[in-house]
């Protein structure tokens, strides 16, 4: 595996797009102090990118306020058209996009080609939805008077995205805010900061305006408290865990900021008996093992109906003892690396701990003969809600099955978590299908598919997975402020 991101990264087509300094003002600043890119998957050194000071931090603010005032005044119609020019030119570096992320997170190479059609579909979606920004007539309650209320980009917002998906996180807000006449600055990840700054510099080809949408990189800390202790940041978007969304809630609390938090998920993926196993089982391995298991959507507690657990056991451990593990660069992997040491160990800790309650392994286990990040593909059977495993999210490719007799108390146990982002139903039961979406607290909800996410639909969580929305038309409003209206004295 030695070497490999290093020499895709001398086959680029466009060596240009591996960036390393920051992106402020439609210019590219290099700094003294720099941060480094690590492989994930071997720990060989990619880059390094600049590490921007608080200083930078408020040049940007200040900045993207005076590029505000123009870029709002833009017809939506024109902001469109950058957006749009934006996502082709992502489709047609495609390839180059998709080495760069997989190179810094660990993603296998396929899935990192489809996240950045993904991130690309959320540019064109939001390119249309700005020209809906629709406001409305109030019929009036006072004599001669008109009323009516206007929808205004708000300002100023800031979007801190995580390491998991480096380039759809962006789009996901950055499309939103742009096409709502809104200004963005963009913290990436310090592990994976190569895939904002290579997609900024396909922004800026595609005709976006100096100070219209910027990327800080360096230690992620210090600058988002920057960020949001500005008065003139108006709203900010951030995906990552709930512990670290508290703390940013916090820092924006005393300047009242609009917050969009999309956090920790702890999916369960509830399994009846009288559905297809086959189709189960697929449709678990699709929820569990994309992104490697590192996705907020990873299907946490699978509970299966106790007539069918030994089935579905057997056949969904023998699915994953298919699974290919390696460097996300190789052909035909299908699991990469943990893109934080920290991340590997939660799972390794997490599989000990199920194993000393009392869980057993079927597959898999806690060490992969590649050492470092890796974690292999790991199925744990006879799991219950007291182990660390069934109470907190995993973020790895480490399964825990449950299993549970009947309706009622399957609600319960999926509902009883602070974390309400997705749940997953496997049923040949319309009627019951209906009466859990309808039971479980959770934002979204998939009935027979591990597939529901896309530029659509309104992304979010519940209970302590988050605020508010992203994707579809709930997603643009989050960047909007209504204003009323009053005309008096029209009477005559």
């Amino acid at each position: 595996m030695q070497g490999i991101a290093v020499q895709a990264f001398r086959n680029l087509a466009r060596p240009d797009l591996l960036e390393h300094r920051a992106f402020l003002d439609g210019a590219w600043v290099a700094r003294e102090k720099t941060l480094a890119v690590i492989d994930p998957a071997n720990g060989e050194h990619l880059s390094d990118v600049a590490a921007c000071t608080l200083e930078d931090a408020d040049a940007a603010v200040e900045v993207a306020q005076d590029a505000f005032m123009e870029w709002r005044d833009r017809l939506p119609v024109e902001r469109g058209l950058i957006l749009r020019g934006w996502a082709n030119l992502m489709r047609q570096h495609a390839q180059d996009l998709a080495v760069i992320m997989t190179a810094e997170q660990g993603k296998p190479l396929s899935e990192a080609l489809g996240e950045i059609s993904y991130a690309a579909n959320f540019l064109d979606w939001f390119a249309a939805e700005g020209e809906r920004a629709y406001g409305e007539t109030i019929p009036s309650h006072l004599p001669g008077s008109r009323l009516s209320v206007q929808m205004q980009p708000l300002g100023v917002a800031v979007a801190i995205t995580p390491w998991n998906f480096p380039t759809a996180m962006i789009t996901r807000k950055a499309g939103a805010a742009l096409a709502a006449g809104c200004t963005m600055i963009v913290k990436p990840a310090p592990e994976t900061p190569l895939s904002a700054l290579a997609l900024a510099k396909l922004g800026q080809e595609a005709g976006m305006p100096a100070g219209v949408f910027q990327v800080l990189t360096g230690e992620a800390a210090p600058l988002a408290k920057r960020l949001l202790e500005h008065t003139q940041v108006r709203a900010f978007s951030f995906t990552g865990s709930t512990e670290v969304g508290r703390i940013l809630l916090t820092q924006s609390a005393a300047t009242i900021k609009k917050a969009s938090l999309e956090l920790g998920g702890h999916a369960p993926f509830i399994v009846f008996d009288d559905t297809d196993l086959a189709a189960a089982v697929k449709g678990c391995m699709g929820a569990k093992f994309a992104t490697s298991g590192q996705d907020c959507l990873a299907a946490n507690r699978i509970y299966v109906h106790r007539a069918i657990y030994d089935g579905f056991v057997e056949a969904f451990a023998a699915a994953s003892r298919q699974l290919s593990v390696g460097h996300g660069l190789e052909p035909g992997v299908d699991i990469g690396p943990m893109t934080r040491p920290s991340v590997a160990e939660k799972c390794r800790q997490q599989i000990a701990q199920a194993l000393t309650a009392g869980a057993r392994v079927v597959c898999g286990g806690q060490d992969s003969p590649l050492g470092g990040n890796f974690v292999p593909p790991t199925v744990l059977a006879d799991v219950t809600e007291d182990m660390l495993i069934a109470r907190e999210e995993t973020f790895g490719p480490v399964a825990a099955i449950l299993a549970f007799d009947d309706e009622s108390e399957v609600i319960a146990r999926a509902n009883a978590t602070e974390m309400g982002l997705a749940a997953y139903v496997y049923t040949n039961d319309l009627s019951r299908a209906m009466r859990l979406t309808d039971r479980l607290e959770y934002g979204m909800v998939a009935v027979n598919t591990p597939k529901f996410t896309g530029a659509p639909i309104p992304f979010g969580g519940w209970k302590q997975s988050g605020l508010g929305r992203e994707g579809s038309r709930h997603g643009l409003s989050e960047y909007l402020e209504a204003k009323y209206i009053c005309f008096g004295n029209l009477a005559a």
